[in-house]
């Protein structure tokens, strides 16, 4: 291997080293949320690997047992080992999470930046029609959404809750992007883009869009940890993902609530993973706000 081709392969791989001990630097806390996502992302990927049992097994000898040797988090009333479900609920929240909120954000990006782009009357239809969206409560929206598409399940996720959840989330991306992309459009690039000849569509895509990268990032992984929370309480009243694929927010509906004075430990366990979830989520993404945006750096 030449030189030029070695510094050409470890200049890239520099400069995300170099990114990480920054952000960790001046975001400690925001690393210690990062570390916990990726945990929890190994724990999902290999949740065949860590789990001592099937979360499809019942153990009828066994039902509503504490915490134990055999079963370090306890059993359901189905005999049906916590820990093993926990952990490939993991799976689950994560994979609606991040797909519900990657779909969310990505098309609330896109009708913000041709909102801002176009101006005039496209971006006053667009604006009053978020400004709808916006006034009614995002689990209200997700509610209503996911009682009118049903359940159309895929794997161990539901398709219809994942776009219920994007649903309620655009909105807000499109104004925050939007604000991005006003700033963006009169600058002299773009003007010289356009004196130009090129088209819209190529400076959209590759002057705006690529400017509005950093809040797009930012919303993404903070509402990955709504939708996490979304997911799991549209589960919990019975829009979400259903018996017996194993989810944090369907451990702690049905009839685990029944028993939460005999088996606590039913529904306090799900209950710790949703909140060390969303917890990580928001600190890494409040983090990662302060960290790209100018007006918090140091």
């Amino acid at each position: 291997m030449t030189m030029a081709a070695a510094v050409s392969t470890r200049g890239p791989r520099s400069a995300l080293l170099s990114n990480m001990a920054d952000f960790t630097r001046r975001q400690p806390v925001g690393a210690v949320g990062f570390v916990v996502i990726v945990l929890l992302a190994l724990v999902a990927i290999f949740a065949e690997v860590v789990s001592p049992y099937s979360p499809f097994k019942n153990d009828y000898g066994a039902m509503m047992v504490g915490p134990d040797a055999a079963h370090w988090l306890g059993t359901d009333n189905y005999g049906r080992d916590i820990l093993s479900r926990i952990i490939y609920g993991t799976r689950t929240a994560l994979v609606v999470g991040f797909a519900s909120s990657f779909i969310g954000c990505t098309i609330g990006a896109l009708i913000g930046t041709l909102s801002a782009y176009f101006g005039g009357k496209t971006d006053l239809i667009i604006q009053r029609f978020v400004d709808i969206l916006l006034t009614i409560p995002v689990i209200v929206t997700a509610i209503v959404t996911a009682a009118v598409l049903g359940r159309n399940r895929l794997g161990p996720v539901d398709l219809n809750l994942i776009a219920a959840i994007a649903i309620a989330v655009f909105p807000s991306v499109t104004r925050v992007v939007r604000s991005a992309a006003l700033a963006i459009r009169d600058l002299p690039y773009v003007d010289a883009a356009r004196v130009s000849g090129f088209s819209n569509a190529r400076i959209i895509v590759r002057h705006m869009l690529p400017n509005v990268a950093a809040p797009y990032l930012i919303m993404l992984t903070g509402y990955i940890g709504q939708a996490i929370l979304l997911s799991a309480a549209l589960t919990y009243i019975g829009l979400g993902v259903s018996e017996p694929q194993p989810d944090w927010g369907l451990m702690l509906s049905g009839e685990a609530a029944n028993f939460y004075r005999e088996a606590p430990w039913m529904i306090l366990f799900p209950g710790l993973a949703v909140t060390v979830t969303v917890f990580a989520f928001n600190l890494f993404g409040d983090s990662l706000r302060d960290w790209l945006d100018p007006k918090f750096a140091e």
